[in-house]
């Protein structure tokens, strides 16, 4: 049976240029590349894509990567039940409010739903392909959330296989999706009832499995750090902040500015060296060094042409900071001509 092509979630379609307003270089003596942080800083604010295994809950798990680590803080993004395996990102120390910022990207999931009847498959292909788009959904008795109607979008579904009554699918979809319910739904079109039998999640915004790693690799990291002061695999098993946020369109501004974010101010036209293409306002943009650090996430006031080529207004409103102040030197103040003559 010839399988369908797996499409992408939203962020992956587009694919965006970077548009240059004005280059100058940055400073070798402050800040870091991601990459070449020291292993102290790199656990600071750093992000782990884990495999939830069956059986705890993403709480536990989230709680079992700190004693692991040594860590007092984390958080992860996206709750699964603890029947259900995948990926897990989980964010450690100061890195933890970036979890917020994935819930915009969606997600993807391999599931197994069974049909509680014979039906054919035409009609099965049929049914699910009506649930592409927005959906309205009303959240499981069991959940999180208070239980009433909302509406959700479900990007695409691809089955890869029907065997009598069991539909293997993945289906990438809107953040707050219940799969278990999609399942239900479907069931109840179909007009025979059906249940999701197994589920994985393969994809929370821009982590996938390429990149998962066990509770038993963050554990075995730990051990070869402390006794063998090997940093290798723990830089293998946490992966910088900045990955975080590859799903989001970026404004790259100059070192002169930064300091300025830090304690939270807005970002100005004049501030921006380049940025990304089809930014649009009010979306969520990353602001970045240019050497590709992570200084904030805020609200675009512009959309990206205004960006490059406007001489002054607001670019992006402030938003959460992950850049301590201090990092980049402060701006200093130009001195006025009268000033000047004083001297």
């Amino acid at each position: 049976m010839a399988i369908k092509k797996v499409h992408a979630l939203p962020f992956e379609r587009i694919n965006r240029e970077v548009l240059v307003r004005k280059e100058l270089p940055t400073s070798e003596r402050y800040g870091c590349e991601p990459l070449k942080r020291s292993i102290d800083k790199h656990i600071e604010c750093g992000v782990i894509n884990l495999d939830k295994p069956k059986g705890p809950t993403s709480h536990q798990v989230s709680a079992y990567v700190q004693q692991a680590l040594d860590v007092k803080k984390g958080g992860h993004s996206g709750t699964l039940d603890p029947k259900v395996t995948g990926v897990l990102p989980i964010a450690i120390k100061k890195a933890t409010r970036i979890v917020q910022a994935l819930l915009v990207a969606g997600k993807e999931y391999l599931c197994i739903m069974h049909v509680h009847k014979e039906v054919p498959e035409d009609k099965i292909r049929k049914t699910m392909e009506g649930f592409v788009g927005k959906i309205k959904q009303l959240p499981p008795i069991k959940s999180a959330v208070k239980r009433e109607w909302r509406y959700r979008k479900i990007y695409y579904i691809d089955i890869l296989e029907i065997k009598g009554q069991d539909v293997l699918f993945r289906v990438g979809c809107q953040a707050g999706t219940y799969i278990r319910k999609l399942c239900h739904d479907i069931g109840q079109t179909l007009g025979c009832g059906a249940h999701m039998g197994e589920l994985r999640r393969t994809k929370v915004g821009p982590f996938d499995e390429s990149t998962l790693v066990t509770l038993q690799d963050v554990a075995d990291a730990r051990w070869y750090y402390e006794q063998e002061k090997n940093e290798k695999y723990l830089r293998r098993v946490i992966q910088p902040l900045e990955n975080a946020v590859e799903h989001l369109p970026k404004v790259w501004v100059y070192d002169t500015t930064i300091d300025t974010l830090c304690h939270g101010a807005d970002l100005g036209v004049p501030g921006i060296s380049k940025v990304h293409s089809d930014i649009q306002v009010g979306e969520l943009v990353a602001v970045m060094t240019l050497k590709g650090e992570l200084v904030s996430i805020g609200e675009a006031a512009m959309i990206s042409k205004d960006m490059q080529k406007k001489p002054k207004g607001i670019a992006v409103k402030a938003g959460k900071v992950f850049m301590d102040p201090g990092t980049y030197p402060k701006m200093r103040r130009a001195k006025p001509a009268e000033e000047k003559k004083d001297d």
